[in-house]
This record gives structure tokens, sequence and C-alpha cells, in this order.
């Protein structure tokens, strides 16, 4: 229950200061999260109410058309925070309107790609003067640039799916990006679904393997995966035992099956 609570208080206080402080108003956005998003397992998941954000699409088109509105030298002028907190919100939002496409006629993101092209590839996104793709987001703006390198934004992007980290239901703002990021990095490993040890094996999700190497680059003085799961060794509920094999790096890792099942509310 605690966590739970934790999660709800954060919520409250990102909602009602949404305009403080901050260099671009998320507040649509955070409105329609509250309203269609669903926390799960003491916010370690969550749905989406995706009939419900097609109920409410006017407001989501005026927030992406807000988006869509800052130019490249406005960006460039925020703090670090506020455009990190900018790219994760945009990545979310314009992920939504990509399920919405075809709602509620597919089971998951991967039924909106081609033989050839997946759908994180689609270039359909009018962002910072260019359109641009899901995966332009986050791999050359958010990972590709030197100016954040904070590997928890793994645990904020939202890829509409079961094995995703959960969509938070709230938006991330500029004073709040630190508290959120790491609220929502503590969840995800504390999910067991996700992460868990089992027996003498560490079994993780799949995103530790595919974006090994953004834990590996100094974050917090940590340099390699193992040291950067020791940091969140209490999420991870791991015994000292444990720790002190994963830190002589001879605890074994492997990696679960990730489901690209979509996240949608229960019908």
């Amino acid at each position: 229950m605690k966590v739970w609570l934790v999660v709800l208080l954060f919520s409250l206080g990102v909602s009602s200061n949404v305009l403080a402080n901050n260099a671009f108003n998320h507040g649509g956005w955070d409105q329609l999260l509250q309203k269609h998003v669903r926390l799960i397992d003491e916010g370690k998941a969550s749905q989406v109410d995706y009939q419900g954000f097609l109920e409410s699409k006017g407001a989501l088109v005026q927030y992406l058309k807000q988006l869509e509105s800052v130019n490249q030298q406005t960006f460039d002028s925020w703090h670090r925070n506020d455009q990190l907190a900018f790219l994760i919100n945009a990545y979310n939002a314009w992920t939504v309107q990509l399920i919405l496409t075809k709602w509620p006629n597919l089971d998951s993101i991967k039924d909106l790609g081609g033989l050839f092209r997946s759908p994180w590839r689609k270039e359909f996104i009018p962002l910072l003067g260019q359109v641009r793709s899901l995966d332009e987001i986050e791999h050359e703006l958010i990972r590709g640039s030197d100016r954040y390198q904070d590997p928890r934004i793994h645990f904020a992007v939202n890829c509409a799916s079961i094995g995703c980290p959960a969509l938070a239901n709230v938006a991330y703002q500029g004073d709040s990006l630190e508290q959120l990021l790491e609220q929502q990095t503590r969840l995800f490993l504390a999910d067991r679904s996700r992460n868990r040890l089992d027996g003498k094996t560490l079994k993780l999700s799949s995103i530790f393997k595919w974006y090994k190497e953004d834990f590996e680059k100094g974050w917090q003085g940590y340099d390699s995966l193992e040291s950067f799961l020791v940091h969140y060794k209490e999420a991870l509920s791991l015994p000292e035992s444990s720790v002190q094999s994963l830190m002589r790096g001879d605890l074994k890792l492997s990696f679960l099956r990730y489901d690209w099942g979509l996240n949608s509310v229960d019908r």
C-alpha cells in the first residue's frame, strides 16, 4: 500500500503544479493521462483506455498542435529538464495517436507496421521543424543526444505494449522530471513479472538487453549494467548474497520474453 500511496500523492502533486516553473504547458496531456490511464498492481503497470482517448481526440489533437508549434530555437533555449520532459511527452502522446489510427482493430502496435517497415520508423510526427518518426525521437533526439544521457528514459517512453514500463498517469514536467523518472524506474524494477531473482539467475526485462549500452555510459558514476542494478537493489528485492555476486559480475543475467500485446484497458 505504501508504494501505491506514494504514486497517488506524487500524481496529485504534479497535476496541481503543471504550470509552475516549466517552460512548456503540458497541462492538456496531463489531464488526458489522468482521465484515460489506469494504474494497476500498485502503479507497477498501467492500462490505457484508448476508446476514451478516441472520444477525447479533439483535446489530444490540440495538445499535439501545441507540441508542433515549438521551434528548434525555442526548444534549445529551455533547461535540459524541460527539453527531456517535452520529448518524453511527445513520444508518448504521438504513440497514443498512432494507436488511434487503427483502434479498435489491432492487438499490438506491431500491427501498424508493414512487411519491411516497423511502426516506429513511420515519419508522421511534425516536431521541431521536421517530420519525424518515433524512432527518431527516442534514438536520435533523446538517446543520441549528448544532452541527456539518462538510462531511466527507458522507463518513461511507452511503446503501447504490456511489456513496456507503465505509462505514467501524469505528464512529465521540467520541475518534477527527476522525481517521476526515479519513481517510474523503481516501480518497473519492483514488478516481478518483468524483473525477478530466480534462484541464482536474475531474470530481467529485455529492455536491459536491447539498451545495455545506455546503462554503461556513466550515469551516476555507474559504468556497467550490474552496477546500475546494484543501485536499485531494494526495488529488485535482492538479498545481500546476490548483491555481492552482482558486484563481482558473476550473477547470471537472463532476459525475459517481451510481451508486445496492446496495453489497453480490459473490456
